[in-house]
């Protein structure tokens, strides 16, 4: 009996320690959201219109910033986004993209593109965002790589005010000697005046074709050397080393250039760089695809260009910075998941054979 009676006595602290805890846990939470700054973001915020703005850019929305930079980045990448999506329609010569707009209440909004069931392309997208509001500290983490830093002396839980506009794309062709194309630009501003430019365009092809892949790193080779002849080689190994997937040890393909916190001269040189790189997405890639957009090929390349689009899905929900930012943040779905293909495999223990075409591939992506 004296047993029973001290195990009942232990259960009952227990309990009122867990209780107490509770209590004092949930006025914690409490007192974060009274004084954590509005937010203007969120999964049910955008609203679709039937015609975006002359601009989603508002002086007064957002951080004290930089707002020509800001009119001036979108614009830049609006008409980036009418150009590459008519070249591609063209090139298609079958399907045309669809654009949808919204806006959010809070400011910003976007346009997406997205071409489905072409002639060419299974799916393509191209889409435009601006985004103001605040983001807890891990969005802050995956939108640049001095995330933590930059976090530094906030209190936990407290939420940082900013300013986006990007535009991104991926194309994902039905022919598999076609690659899959991928790029974002984007521009960033945070409370405290801190800013940065970040982007890049990659490329992810199901088989080698080494004359394909000199004219489009020699594309963004040139484009980089009219601003920094450092540029390249070092946007080359970033983009090589941020398009690794980890847990497979190789890369999602075959690289190009990426960049990112890239402020360490004046915003209007670097504003050019990105226009320049922007602008040269179609000379790169396009050539290649209508080198090979006819091409015959059996049923086992097809396979296997199933099999590395699902290694690009791994790639975009466990790793991609655009992807894991968006969903942090509350972002429009339908643009955040635009970058994934419309089909794709997974085959168990699956190894291409010796002295195969696909074991050659997957030796550069072993060996970038």
């Amino acid at each position: 009996v004296e047993k029973d009676e001290k195990e009942e006595s232990l259960h009952r602290s227990l309990l009122s320690a867990r209780l107490a805890y509770e209590a004092a846990d949930t006025a914690e939470k409490g007192k974060k959201a009274v004084d954590a700054p509005p937010v203007s973001i969120g999964w049910d915020s955008h609203a679709p219109i039937d015609k975006a703005p002359d601009s989603l850019v508002r002086p007064g929305d957002g951080p004290d910033g930089n707002y020509p930079m800001r009119a001036r980045f979108e614009k830049m990448l609006r008409e980036a986004q009418i150009s590459i999506t008519d070249a591609i329609a063209k090139i298609d010569g079958k399907a045309t993209f669809q654009e949808d707009c919204w806006t959010r209440e809070g400011g910003g909004g976007g346009m997406s593109r997205v071409l489905r069931d072409g002639a060419v392309w299974e799916k393509a997208g191209v889409n435009l965002s601006v985004v103001y509001g605040s983001m807890p500290q891990e969005a802050l983490q995956a939108a640049t790589e001095r995330g933590v830093d930059r976090a530094k002396g906030m209190a936990p839980g407290e939420r940082v005010p900013f300013f986006a506009c990007g535009l991104s794309c991926v194309m994902h062709p039905r022919n598999p000697f076609c690659p899959t194309m991928h790029f974002n630009y984007r521009y960033f501003e945070t409370d405290g005046g801190v800013w940065w430019f970040g982007g890049g365009t990659d490329i992810t092809p199901s088989y080698l074709n080494e004359e394909d892949m000199k004219h489009f790193h020699g594309t963004y080779k040139e484009v980089c050397d009219r601003h920094d002849p450092e540029f390249y080689p070092k946007f080359k190994a970033w983009a090589d080393k941020y398009y690794t997937i980890t847990h497979r040890n190789e890369t999602r393909g075959l690289g190009g250039i990426f960049f990112d916190d890239l402020n360490d001269r004046d915003p209007e040189l670097l504003f050019e760089f990105a226009k320049d790189a922007v602008n040269h997405v179609v000379p790169a890639y396009g050539p290649i695809i209508e080198k090979h957009k006819n091409d015959e090929f059996t049923e086992d390349q097809k396979r296997w260009q199933q099999l590395r689009r699902g290694r690009y899905t791994e790639f975009n929900l466990v790793y991609d910075r655009g992807t894991i930012f968006g969903l942090k943040t509350g972002g429009r779905i339908e643009s955040i998941l635009m970058s994934l293909p419309e089909t794709a495999r997974w085959e168990y223990d699956h190894h291409p054979e010796e002295g195969s075409p696909e074991a050659e591939i997957m030796d550069a992506f072993k060996h970038p």
